[in-house]
């Protein structure tokens, strides 16, 4: 029987791979109640349940209003059911043309390998700058 991964190895397969497979690895990985909290300042902050609501709130909005919009991870910590990872958000605002490069922490509980809440903090003020004419 094969063993079920980490909590630690299902967070990282949402960051780590080619984006569309992280996407991927994402959906499948959030728990039908999930909980997904972008900070105050963030472009889209507010609290999300559910994976269609986070996809469309979140990661749609990702997609279509940044050109090489980029979460990458430079270290992680995790503890039981919780994982923490952080790194620099980058990418360049469509409306704008403004590139931006901001430090990130997201903070994932888990519960029975699934992603049960998702807390982001961010610098959102960098992020702010890239949105303004």
């Amino acid at each position: 029987m094969a063993s079920s991964p980490s909590n630690l190895e299902i967070i990282r397969a949402t960051y780590e791979g080619p984006s569309e497979q992280n996407g991927k690895n994402l959906v499948a990985a959030l728990a039908p109640d999930a909980v997904w909290v972008e900070a105050a300042g963030f472009p889209y902050a507010g609290t999300y349940v559910g994976p269609e609501n986070i996809i469309t709130n979140v990661f749609q909005r990702l997609a279509t209003e940044w050109i090489g919009y980029r979460a990458e991870v430079g270290s992680y910590v995790a503890d039981g059911d919780e994982v923490v990872a952080f790194g620099t958000y980058s990418g360049t605002y469509k409306e704008t043309g403004k590139a931006m490069r901001a430090g990130f922490a997201h903070h994932y509980r888990l519960r029975e390998g699934k992603i049960v809440r998702m807390v982001q903090y961010v610098d959102s003020h960098l992020v702010q700058q890239a949105l303004v004419r």
